[in-house]
């Protein structure tokens, strides 16, 4: 019988339903399950010749955010910027407790599967940006297969942004 399986794999990691303390001085508390805190998925497409009404067309949905190269853009703290380049995103909900895999397929179950359109599209270099927020050490990013398989389908990227906040 092999027990392996049932042991932590590093010191730290969490085992059946009980938090464990770990970190010299800290002793900080681990999240029992893994679960991460956070997450945000916005699906991007960039070009110097990206249309956005062209792209909203050929997928079906009106973005959350799109701009013409050479557009004002707004940024923070009420400044405007020029944009180098166009861009077309389009933002899943913000999840706490993170769920990427429900934001993908918030986000594609909105749009045509058509392999043809993706094909067109792949000039752009489309991607899911995700933000990942982490609470504690050792939270969980699960992603099934029929999520990537969805996404590697329509030659969509996938970008982790990783935060883990100061202590």
């Amino acid at each position: 019988q092999d027990h392996a399986r049932h042991r932590p794999r590093h010191a730290g990691q969490v085992q059946g339903n009980e938090p464990r303390r770990v970190g010299g001085e800290r002793h900080r508390v681990l999240n029992p399950v893994g679960i991460l805190h956070r997450s945000e998925a916005t699906l991007r497409f960039f070009g110097e010749d990206l249309v956005p009404e062209e792209i909203t067309a050929l997928l079906g949905v009106s973005p959350t955010q799109s701009y013409r190269q050479g557009d004002d853009v707004s940024v923070r703290a009420g400044n405007v910027r020029i944009a180098r380049i166009g861009s077309w995103r389009f933002h899943a909900t913000e999840r706490t407790p993170g769920d990427l895999e429900a934001q993908v397929f918030e986000i594609l179950d909105q749009l045509t599967s058509d392999a043809s359109i993706w094909a067109s599209l792949s000039r752009y270099k489309p991607d899911l940006f995700c933000g990942v927020f982490m609470n504690s050490f050792n939270e969980g990013l699960p992603l099934s297969a029929k999520a990537l398989l969805a996404l590697g389908d329509r030659g969509i990227a996938l970008d982790l942004d990783i935060y883990y906040p100061n202590e």
